[in-house]
């Protein structure tokens, strides 16, 4: 059993925030950013670029046993994405070259849009990665970086993360807009919570030497359609809908079992309980949702 841990959390957004504050009780955690001077109190800022290998060495050299990588593109475009990913992965792994203190564990966060289009099918660590969109090429890309790395490694993709601030969901319900029954569009959640309580409880399984795997696909237990996820929260809401034709370039379904496996307890073990969660925290809908 590994006592107090140092733990790196590159990136260090509203994921990495909320990780760190959960294990800051026990570990040391250091938020790595960019402009990290509104980190909040029991994250120790760092300022510093991922994407700068020499940078990134330097700190390394100070020490640390688990790295997690929670990182946000600048834009929804192919040059925000591996300006991010790619480039962000490409100098980790110089970095953990160079330095003579590597780390003993990374975490690396990633995306279910690595699957591509499966056609309603459940999908799981074992499925073929098709990407095909570019953030999916991408994030692959990036993924096949970290995996190549000469220490402790695993990848967690995460689904539809929603949550506070992640409200863009609520906002299309109250403005009437809802999706047709078929043909079937599969949507799968994480709320922003369990995205922190997973990776907490990958970093405690490694604290307590427990394995740990190199891939973990990161979803709550319940996928449901777009039109029946947003029946279910427009009847809580008391609003009407207007069905939307909107085209989904991918649809799948996915499982969670080797998370739960690992010993994983959700707080949101469904949209219902996470959503019914959001909407009493937002509190006056109309007027405090944001996109």
């Amino acid at each position: 059993m590994k006592d107090q841990l140092k733990i790196l959390f590159a990136g260090c957004g509203d994921i990495g925030q909320r990780t760190a504050l959960r294990l800051a009780p026990n570990h040391c955690c250091y938020g790595m950013k960019r402009q990290p001077q509104n980190l909040p109190q029991g994250i120790v800022p760092i300022a510093a670029n991922i994407t700068d290998a020499e940078q990134l060495t330097t700190i390394l050299d100070q020490g640390f046993d688990v790295v997690v990588v929670t990182l946000t593109p600048s834009g929804f475009t192919e040059q925000a994405y591996r300006e991010s990913y790619v480039r962000g992965a490409a100098a980790l792994s110089k970095a953990i070259d160079a330095t003579a203190h590597r780390p003993g564990l990374v975490i690396w966060v990633s995306s279910t849009s690595v699957y591509g289009n499966n056609n309603g099918d459940w999908v799981d660590e074992t499925t073929a990665t098709e990407p095909e969109s570019f953030s999916g090429v991408l994030l692959l890309e990036a993924e096949q970086l970290i995996k190549a790395l000469p220490v402790a490694q695993t990848t967690v993709r995460f689904s539809g993360i929603y949550g506070p601030g992640r409200t863009r969901m609520l906002s299309q319900i109250m403005e009437g807009k809802g999706r047709p029954a078929q043909p079937p569009q599969w949507s799968n959640r994480i709320h922003s919570d369990d995205c922190a309580g997973v990776l907490c409880h990958l970093v405690e399984r490694y604290a307590a030497n427990k394995p740990i795997e190199t891939l973990y696909l990161a979803t709550d237990s319940q996928p449901v359609t777009q039109h029946d996820l947003r029946r279910w929260m427009a009847d809580q809401m008391q609003v009407k809908l207007e069905d939307e034709i909107v085209e989904q370039k991918a649809a799948r379904r996915c499982s969670n079992q080797r998370l739960l496996a690992s010993g994983y307890q959700f707080i949101f073990p469904s949209y219902k309980e996470g959503y019914l969660a959001l909407m009493a925290e937002v509190g006056g809908l109309a007027g405090n949702l944001d996109n």
